[in-house]
């Protein structure tokens, strides 16, 4: 009774139920809540507060930003079930006016991800002429995972959220995680019409997802950048359920000691007796390794699979 006391309380404001349907469009900032609705940035926090308290909505910090998504499914279906039902019987005015709004937010998003881009396309293109395409790297990925059903998926360090483009519409649920609120602002730009995914500001070495909560976990292109890329396997392993899949796309060993400089690189590629090594120390068998050559770099596929059965194939037994 206290929550669905709560919850009406939430919703008996008009503002309140235009932030909740916006909300169920895509993730936003407080910034951009405010820009939609034309409304002061303190005044929409307040609304979103109440929001939150009554756990319709959630917010995340990233940097200086802080983004608004909606609550558990729990609380949210049933809400959510019963507006549509309303709106059919009297619609809402103001619903127009804010998608023009949102568009609006949508532009500028992909406007500032363009922008970004191109004032930093040189670096991206010094690094991509050392190896062979990344459409080949991509469609290696592809045939590795294969067409066994994604289910749930988080993409770690997912940068510009292309892994999420990629296989997101093969997930149930898909989560990119990036320490970087930029990148993150640019992968929301890419994918704000895929509606289950979710972008989270988090640290690979503590994800923000439950052990045994994920099928497949994706590390492309970030271990070479991480400090301690085994216990950055483990964590991945950790989220992973019996019989997941982890796929890391990474260089193989190399000497180009510049790209420690150059580049941001920790760690000069990896050989496979390493990756096995990790792997194994995670609970993790490994399942394949795909050699791309082609380049000054070679690029690794390494798919290594969580020790036990999944549900699936138990239930297949």
């Amino acid at each position: 009774m206290t929550m669905a006391l709560e919850i009406f309380r939430a919703l008996a404001d008009a503002t309140r139920l235009r932030i909740l349907a916006l909300l169920r469009r895509m993730e936003l900032s407080v910034g951009e809540l405010a820009q939609v609705l034309g409304q002061s940035q303190p005044r929409v926090s307040r609304h979103v507060k109440i929001l939150c308290d009554a756990g319709l909505a959630e917010r995340r910090k990233e940097g200086s930003w802080v983004f608004v998504a909606l609550g558990s499914p729990d609380v949210v279906e049933p809400v959510a079930g019963a507006l549509d039902v309303w709106a059919k019987a009297e619609p809402d005015h103001w619903a127009v006016a804010d998608a023009a709004r949102l568009a609006a937010v949508r532009a500028d998003r992909a406007a500032s991800a363009a922008a970004w881009f191109e004032g930093h396309a040189d670096e991206w293109d010094a690094i991509r002429s050392l190896h062979v395409a990344d459409s080949e790297v991509e469609a290696a990925m592809a045939a590795v995972l294969g067409d066994a059903p994604v289910g749930t998926l988080i993409d770690i360090g997912t940068g510009t959220g292309r892994m999420l483009e990629l296989f997101g519409g093969r997930a149930t649920v898909a989560l990119g995680i990036d320490r970087s609120s930029e990148m993150l602002r640019l992968a929301r730009a890419k994918l704000h019409d895929m509606t289950h995914a979710e972008l989270r500001q988090a640290d690979l070495y503590a994800l923000p997802m439950a052990d045994a909560a994920a099928d497949v976990a994706i590390l492309h292109h970030v271990l070479h950048f991480a400090q301690q890329p085994g216990a950055a396997v483990s964590e991945a392993a950790r989220v992973l359920a019996p019989g997941g899949r982890l796929l890391i796309a990474d260089f193989a060993s190399h000497d180009r000691e510049e790209l420690r400089v150059r580049d941001a690189h920790t760690r000069l590629g990896f050989a496979d007796e390493q990756m096995a090594a990790w792997f194994e120390t995670a609970g993790l068998q490994t399942a394949r390794v795909e050699t791309l050559e082609g380049g000054e770099l070679t690029v690794k596929l390494w798919l290594g699979r969580k020790i036990g059965a999944s549900l699936r194939e138990v239930k297949a037994a």
